[in-house]
């Protein structure tokens, strides 16, 4: 049977049941509420205008932040059925993937800048490793910060960050049901309560079953978290949240270009390369800890200290594809072994590394408030942080086993390598220091200037796999930003920024000359044009223009051994211009969309291949675009819709290959009515509906590149009952 037509009992009930729960609904229309209504439109449209804690220009409403931000809330979560950061990211045409297989962690990039997974991701502000699978059951918002953020986050790549905004203390009481079209099962509770009027609670918990469209992929899913507020006296507060999840998945392996010079063609993306039966599911168990004590010194001062601690263990096993070294077509040397052949032959590798753990910690202490000094009023940000990360990791297997091919109707089974792992090393010991100021300056009602910035002290020693010391890097630089913001009516501000960062140098790969060398950090410089205009209360509409540039690291082709070394050399510039669009158009309507011109480019590299044409997984315009229109004659019924655009993407260093443009269609249908006077709201979402194959990442790890197809049509359902 078709495993898209194929049910599962969870699904039969739920669609049993459906026309059960529309007759009572039907039957209680004329005593719903039109205000009632009204409350949830209000909900909604509070997002656009939300606290950034995120923000390198500290925490202001979004019209008042000199830098492009997009929040996704948790309506627009739900209503997209949004379970992993993919789909996150599928709904902002800045970001894009960057290296996210299924069933690993994944990574994105904002702006064309791969996020560094030790600082790019924060929960509650604070530094999470982003070596875990998310859960998003516990978030209210995912705020997108776009651009440079290092008076956020000190040391970090330069495209931006990803802020979770977990979900406080309120009284709900909802239990989720949720299938799909491959027979996921998915139940999620979410229970919230003030236990005193002073002290609550919120538990979120979540257990998936999930059925993967790629063969031999399914995987499990627990997460539990908790979120207590505590009001302390008449001006203290204390803010805890607490998760823990562990999942079990097989990673599918990303393609590559056949021959280096080919994208593969008529390929199954249901079919799992390399696949042997004895490979072990991917396992991450994930814990995520943060706090935050806030106190009102005055009526216009406050003191914040924050603390976090994030732990993420992988237990990483695949029969890896990759290059095809020992395959017939690549002996002779002709075609690189890095890379598939050109008849699809891929070589197959037997990859072991338990007990992969990451750690960060953060603590941070800081000052707010705000000083009239003649008709200036200065609001004040000054603090300091220390974060430290730490990676231990076994000595790994990573053993040729055999070679197959892409189009196989079936992957032979090859034996497994007899080697073991080896004891488990401290890889990496990273501590940042610093401290950061931010003056917010107004001078009267229509200009604020905004001056600051962060002092940092990066110590970081890296190990080799054995343990033994390899590098020891020390750095301190002071990080400056700078805006000016203008508001010209109110309803529209416009404002201009500079900021510089600094972001460690990346690992050679293993077959360049210089093998696992760290290049120096280096420096990246950024400065924005933008414009927000509050339509009504319940629209926002944005603009920014911008320019990013840092040093350009390559592996150039020279006369080694190994023909190419790693290097720094010449100019990466990022220019791009963006535009959004949140909240209602009319009552019925509501809107979320995002659209982004960007031209990535290389120059003074000194090698001619590299340059003056779009760099590797950087299309030159995305868009993307999510409608919610509330029926008017169907009272608790509504559709949604949305479409997603990337253009041409260049899949190879040279920009000699490209993966096609692809344009995406989703279609959902939203239903709320009461039952027994409690609401329940169904949804039903259908993704690609018209089954498009798309190459959605061109993403490199370790220097190679990849290739991941789209997911094709799924349909997704679920049912939320309140109790």
């Amino acid at each position: 049977m078709n495993r898209c037509l194929r049910p599962t009992l969870m699904t039969i009930a739920l669609c049993a049941v459906l026309p059960l729960h529309a007759a009572d609904a039907f039957a209680d229309v004329p005593d719903r509420s039109p205000t009632e209504l009204a409350a949830v439109r209000v909900q909604a449209q509070q997002a656009p205008a939300a606290i950034t804690p995120s923000s390198s220009f500290g925490a202001a409403s979004w019209k008042d932040t000199p830098a492009s931000v997009n929040v996704l809330d948790r309506t627009l979560l739900d209503s997209r059925q949004v379970r992993t950061l993919s789909e996150v990211a599928a709904n902002d045409a800045s970001l894009g993937d960057s290296y996210a297989p299924v069933g690993y962690y994944q990574n994105i990039a904002i702006r064309g800048f791969a996020l560094d997974t030790a600082t790019g991701y924060r929960f509650n502000g604070l530094a999470t490793t982003g070596e875990q699978r998310i859960a998003l059951e516990n978030i209210q918002q995912v705020e997108i910060l776009k651009g440079e953020a290092g008076l956020a986050a000190g040391v970090m790549a330069p495209g931006g960050i990803i802020n979770y905004v977990g979900k406080r203390t309120a009284e709900v009481r909802t239990v989720t049901l949720g299938t799909d079209s491959e027979g996921t099962r998915y139940t999620a509770v979410d229970v919230g309560h003030w236990l005193t009027p002073r002290f609550g609670v919120r538990v979120n918990a979540a257990w998936e079953d999930s059925a993967s469209y790629i063969d031999h992929a399914h995987g499990r899913r627990n997460f539990y978290s908790l979120a207590a507020d505590w009001l302390i006296g008449e001006r203290g507060k204390l803010e805890v949240d607490a998760n823990y999840q562990t999942s079990a998945q097989r990673s599918a392996s990303g393609f590559q270009l056949l021959g280096a010079t080919e994208l593969p063609r008529g390929v199954d993306r249901s079919k799992m390369l390399g696949y042997q039966p004895w490979q072990q599911p991917v396992g991450i168990a994930s814990t995520n800890l943060t706090a935050l004590h806030t106190f009102e010194l005055g009526p216009r001062w406050q003191s914040r200290v924050s603390a976090s601690h994030s732990r993420s263990v992988i237990d990483d096993n695949v029969a890896f594809a990759y290059g095809c070294y020992y395959a017939a077509q690549c002996a002779d040397g002709s075609v690189p072994g890095n890379y598939f052949a050109p008849n699809g032959d891929y070589d197959i590798y037997d990859y072991r590394s338990p007990d992969d753990t990451r750690v960060n910690q953060e603590l941070r202490a800081e000052l707010r408030g705000s000083v009239d000094i003649g008709r200036v009023t200065h609001q004040l940000s000054i603090g300091a942080d220390t974060f430290r990360r730490t990676v231990d990791k076994r000595q790994n297997v990573n053993e040729y086993v055999g070679t197959a091919n892409i189009h196989d109707p079936q992957v032979p089974v090859f034996a497994p390598s007899p080697l073991q792992p080896g004891a488990s090393v401290r890889r990496l010991d990273s501590r940042q220091d610093g401290l950061f100021v931010l003056d917010r300056m107004r001078f009267g009602d229509d200009w604020q200037w905004l001056a600051g910035g962060r002092m940092v002290r990066l110590d970081e020693r890296a190990y080799d796999k054995r343990g033994n010391p390899e590098r020891h890097s020390r750095i301190s630089r002071f990080l400056p930003q700078t805006a000016l913001i203008w508001n010209a009516t109110d309803q529209v501000n416009a404002y201009v920024s500079y900021v510089r960062g600094i972001s460690l140098g990346q690992e050679a790969p293993f077959w360049t000359s210089n093998d696992g060398e760290f290049l120096a950090p280096v420096l990246s410089r950024q400065l924005e044009v933008g414009i927000k205009y509050g339509a009504t209360d319940a629209l926002t509409l944005g603009a920014a223009l911008f320019r990013t540039s840092q040093p350009f690291q390559y592996a150039r082709a020279d006369d080694s051994d190994a023909g190419y070394t790693f290097v720094q050399e010449g100019q990466q510039t990022h220019t791009g211009l963006e535009l959004t669009a949140n909240g209602h158009l009319t009552e019925q309507l509501q809107i979320t969309a995002s659209a982004s011109v960007l031209q990535a480019r290389a120059r003074d590299t000194a090698t001619a291949a590299y340059e003056d044409h779009q760099l590797v997984n950087v299309p030159k315009t995305r868009a993307s675009v999510h409608l919610d229109y509330a029926l008017p004659l169907v009272a608790g019924m509504g559709v949604t819709g949305g479409w997603r655009y990337a253009s041409s993407n260049t899949a190879t260093v040279d920009g000699s290959v490209r993966a096609p443009s692809y344009s995406v269609v989703d279609l959902g249908l939203r239903y709320q009515h009461t039952l027994r006077q409690q609401p329940v709201t169904w949804r039903l979402s259908v993704d690609n509906v018209f089954d498009k194959f798309y190459w959605r990442d061109t993403g490199s790890s370790a220097g190679d590149y990849y290739l991941f197809a789209g997911a094709p049509r799924q349909a997704r359902l679920s049912v939320t009952i309140a109790l």
